[in-house]
């Protein structure tokens, strides 16, 4: 069974920078996908970066690009989300999600995947 483990979640001024990371272990294979995503109070949850480990290509949501950076580490294990310039819109909580298939794919966004992590609060405010 997939488990997945979001930290590094916290309070940040406008401007500011955040280190998210995603640990995930009972991985199937060690080919497979994982994603990030966000839902604000009173939104859909929204996906904002996958990750292959087949490959490691990357994908992002266009009001991320420039701001975010996915990467993952060798063990294929864990992946962090390098966030910076932020903005009181990216306030929300953060999950990671996994999914067994080889590549993000076109529709990477939509909140199809198999296993999802509890999430960690983001909160940008002065």
């Amino acid at each position: 069974q997939v488990q997945l483990v979001e930290s590094g979640g916290g309070l940040v001024q406008p401007g500011g920078s955040l280190r998210l990371s995603c640990a995930g272990s009972g991985f199937p294979s060690e080919l497979h996908v994982i994603s990030w995503f966000r839902q604000a109070p009173g939104k859909e949850r929204e996906g904002v970066s996958c990750i292959s480990t087949t490959d490691d290509s990357t994908y992002y949501a266009d009001d991320v690009k420039g701001r975010f950076t996915i990467s993952g580490d060798n063990d294929k294990k864990t992946v962090s989300l390098q966030i910076s310039d932020l903005k009181p819109e990216d306030s929300a909580v953060y999950y990671c999600a996994t999914a067994n298939r080889l590549f993000c794919g076109s529709t990477w966004y939509r909140p199809s995947y198999d296993s999802w992590g509890q999430g960690t609060q983001v909160t940008v405010s002065s």
